[in-house]
């Protein structure tokens, strides 16, 4: 087995302002594990900095060191790869070993469908035409950037007074708005007055994440004095977050980040529970590129139809350089020269598999 690790560094062609956070420039980790003359990728995008209960990037390169150091030693025990769908079993549950998992094990399945000549189709077959959803900022004055193909656009907002410059932005968009806070509420009076004059303009399809992780009593309460949908985005990481989420009534829509949930497995059951809780899920992301972009995509278009994070993230420079079609697996990996011009963090090499 031989691992390869890299890091590539992007800068985002349309800066966008959360409440706490400026998402401008984004590390993209990669990871290409080879066995048997098959190999395959994995992609995470992590924050710079630990923020509402995500790891920072150097939290999450210190777990992907001990990933695939337990990965190589079940490797060694049992004399091949585990499947893919092992991995997520793997993992404490940390926020950091969820991103850690998440990226062995995309690697795993698309090294696995490599293997057999098949197509991820072939393990989920695609069962709904899933829409894409944009992402754009009211906290600042960059000029928005919205497809025209975006079926919902998610709006970083905090609490306060909404200038008319901002309320004649979301007026131009013609299509629902999820407003979301980023764990930024303090109170449910300013998300209500800020409701009140947003729905005046534009079509608000939820709120998403207004308190902070965890708290699902203030959700619960605000959700009953609205007339629009409560989403949870960073408050879900698990299946326990999930039925305290349910059992308090705290939402009733859902973002399932496969990186943050500890992969792509762990994302398949969450979604399928939230059905079981009449809870409505979507599919979320970091900023990857158009390789875990096109795995995401995948998987909504498997499990959701709900507006996803499913469109590529435009960058400076050539970002269709980032991607090479293959016809196997998920119809796309990183391309050769993108990773060429990564750096590479490690590479490691075992005869054990």
């Amino acid at each position: 087995m031989n691992t390869s690790l890299y890091q590539q560094n992007a800068v985002l062609a349309q800066a966008i302002r959360a409440s706490e956070q400026a998402h401008n420039e984004r590390a993209r980790l990669f990871l290409c594990i080879e066995c048997d003359g098959a190999l395959g990728f994995g992609e995470v995008a992590p924050q710079p900095y630990a923020l509402n209960g995500d790891p920072s990037l150097e939290q999450v390169l210190r777990a992907v060191r001990g990933a695939l150091a337990r990965l190589e030693a079940v490797a060694s025990r049992e004399g091949s790869l585990p499947e893919w769908s092992r991995v997520a079993r793997f993992s404490s549950g940390s926020p950091r070993e969820n991103v850690a998992m998440a990226l062995v094990e995309m690697a795993l399945l698309d090294r696995e469908l490599k293997a057999s000549s098949s197509a991820i189709g072939d393990l989920w077959p695609q069962c709904f035409e899933t829409p894409t959803q944009a992402t754009v900022s009211l906290l600042d004055d960059v000029p928005w950037r919205v497809d025209s193909s975006a079926a919902r656009v998610r709006v970083k907002c905090a609490p306060g007074v909404i200038e008319d410059s901002a309320l004649e932005r979301l007026a131009s968009l013609s299509v629902p708005v999820i407003m979301d806070y980023n764990c930024s509420a303090t109170d449910d009076d300013g998300v209500r007055r800020q409701l009140d004059v947003i729905q005046h303009v534009v079509d608000v399809a939820a709120v998403e994440q207004p308190y902070a992780v965890g708290n699902v009593i203030d959700h619960a309460r605000l959700a009953a004095v609205v007339d629009v949908p409560i989403s949870i985005d960073e408050g879900l990481r698990s299946t326990r977050d999930l039925r305290y989420i349910a059992n308090y009534g705290a939402a009733t829509m859902i973002c399932v980040k496969p990186a943050r949930v500890g992969g792509l497995a762990n994302a398949r059951t969450l979604i399928a529970k939230a059905k079981e809780f009449g809870i409505t899920a979507y599919v979320g992301g970091f900023f990857e590129s158009p390789f875990a972009r096109g795995v995401h995509r995948a998987l909504a278009r498997s499990c959701v139809s709900e507006p996803s994070d499913i469109g590529n993230v435009v960058i400076e420079g050539d970002g269709e350089a980032e991607s090479t079609v293959v016809d196997v697996s998920f119809g796309v990996e990183p391309s050769r020269g993108m990773l060429a011009g990564a750096t590479r963090l490690s590479k490691n090499s075992s005869g054990e598999s």
